[in-house]
């Protein structure tokens, strides 16, 4: 941590009395910075273990916020380490707000709250990918079956050289048979692909404490270009997450079916952190595979 508090403080022009971490995972942690007096500044730090992220990230939010209704951090720019190594860093505008995950003061605000949200998304979702698919500066033509099936591809493939994943026999049954089921799981998909934000939780939004009304939305993924059902599968965990997604599908529905794929979403999307990461949430990919079953 000092030698990017000394990166940071040498970039921005003034020294740094602090750093405080705010938010830590195996991958990314982000930062508030403290001027020389202790005094916190406007602009708030991201560092990423891989590099290439900071500055993927850093394209992505502007097109989010230059293709959006809503508001997104203005990105002040990307420190990268190329001739030494070190953790790329985004500098990103300190945002003030809640997340959304804090309950509404009364249900006609939250059924408000729930309404400019999905107005929000669905400023996003009108941009067509006209037939690209994929990830940030990796995009492809291609169908979204056929991407997300070389997607799991990839991941079955690199789960498999680990051997303390702890996954147990009866998982893994679970997930290869996912994989011999997808063509039935996509029979009859032809939803297309739009801009999405890649990473929607409640978590990823944030909200006037005092008036409930939607603020901004952050932390978007590196996932580009998907169909709207992918965008929607992290609002499956049950109370507010789930009533918004309820809500985005009553004034946009999408296919039926959506019903089974989005806990194929959720089961593959845990997959994709213990390999991308090392972390497991246990109770999320049990949810999804007992939710799966009956289709498989």
């Amino acid at each position: 941590m000092e030698q990017l508090r000394a990166e940071l403080s040498h970039l921005l022009g003034e020294k740094l009395s602090r750093m405080e971490c705010v938010n830590e995972n195996p991958d990314t942690a982000l930062w508030s910075l403290y001027d020389s007096q202790g005094n916190p500044m406007s602009l708030m730090a991201r560092s990423f273990t891989a590099p290439g992220i900071a500055r993927q990230l850093a394209w992505k939010i502007s097109m989010l916020a230059r293709s959006g209704t809503v508001r997104m951090p203005t990105v002040y720019g990307v420190m990268t380490h190329e001739e030494h190594p070190g953790p790329d860093v985004l500098l990103l505008e300190r945002l003030r707000g809640v997340p959304v995950e804090a309950p509404a003061r009364t249900p006609e605000r939250w059924d408000q709250l729930k309404e400019q949200i999905v107005e929000a998304l669905l400023a996003w979702h009108r941009q067509d990918s006209r037939g690209l698919v994929g990830m940030v500066e990796s995009t492809q033509e291609n169908l979204w079956p056929s991407w997300y099936q070389q997607r799991i591809e990839v991941l079955w493939g690199t789960l498999n050289q680990f051997n303390n994943t702890g996954l147990t026999m009866q998982d893994k049954r679970v997930l290869f048979r996912t994989r011999e089921c997808l063509p039935a799981l996509f029979e009859g998909f032809n939803d297309n692909c739009v801009l999405v934000h890649g990473n929607l939780t409640l978590r990823s939004m944030l909200k006037d404490p005092r008036s409930d009304q939607l603020l901004a939305m952050i932390e978007p993924g590196i996932m580009l270009w998907a169909p709207r059902e992918y965008e929607l599968f992290r609002l499956s965990d049950g109370g507010l997450a789930e009533g918004l997604m309820w809500h985005y599908l009553r004034r946009a529905p999408v296919s039926e079916s959506f019903v089974w794929r989005r806990w194929l979403y959720q089961l593959w999307n845990e997959v994709a952190q213990l390999v991308n990461t090392g972390r497991f949430n246990r109770a999320s990919f049990d949810m999804a595979a007992k939710s799966l079953l009956p289709w498989l």
